[in-house]
């Protein structure tokens, strides 16, 4: 009797879901792993099917990674900015957003930024994502401070500059603390950031 047991397939599904479930397996492989960890074989491994299924709905792998990174880093600008409040004036207001990016619970997401940098420097499809993602968030944080200053009289900021600067230090200190060389003191290091950005724009 051959008790040799075959792998399950995997259970049908419309294409669309099948789509979604392939993207949504990837993004929690990059979550986890980072950008690195995305092969086809992985991928399939993750989501339950072949690596020829995945093959089949994204055949070009440098375009996937790149969807990945842009699905990963678009959701949490719109989860950061969207709930940013300018209410508190604005040293406040951006003491707050500083602190919320350079939460350590963010270093899943910090560390897609890091090797997309280094990957995009070779998968021409992540560069372009990487540049549109960075500019997005420079576009969208300047209209975020510009609105906390125009409640705030007792500060004035350049919003262009003070973006710039602000992304530049949270990226570079994100960094850091993947390799566990930053202050243990966020609120702190968030304070100075700040404090930095605030005094050195026009």
């Amino acid at each position: 009797m051959n008790t040799t047991s075959r792998p399950d397939r995997p259970k049908r599904m419309p294409p669309e879901e099948r789509e979604r479930a392939i993207l949504e397996g990837a993004i929690a492989l990059a979550c986890e792993s980072g950008l690195e960890s995305l092969t086809v074989r992985a991928v399939a491994a993750r989501v339950g099917v072949t690596p020829a299924l995945v093959a089949h709905y994204r055949p070009v792998m440098d375009s996937f990674v790149a969807e990945v990174f842009s699905a990963i880093v678009a959701a949490e600008r719109e989860e950061v900015l969207g709930a940013f409040e300018p209410a508190e004036g604005l040293r406040p207001s951006l003491q707050r957003l500083i602190e919320t990016l350079l939460d350590t619970t963010r270093d899943d997401v910090a560390l897609v930024w890091v090797q997309s940098w280094s990957l995009g420097a070779r998968n021409e499809a992540l560069g372009a994502r990487v540049r549109e993602e960075m500019d997005l968030w420079q576009r969208d944080l300047e209209e975020v401070i510009a609105a906390a200053a125009s409640s705030d009289s007792a500060d004035s900021v350049d919003p262009g500059s003070a973006a710039w600067l602000l992304l530049a230090m949270v990226d570079g200190m994100s960094a850091h603390s993947l390799v566990k060389w930053a202050p243990h003191d966020r609120a702190d290091l968030a304070r100075r950031t700040l404090a930095a950005v605030l005094d050195t724009t026009p």
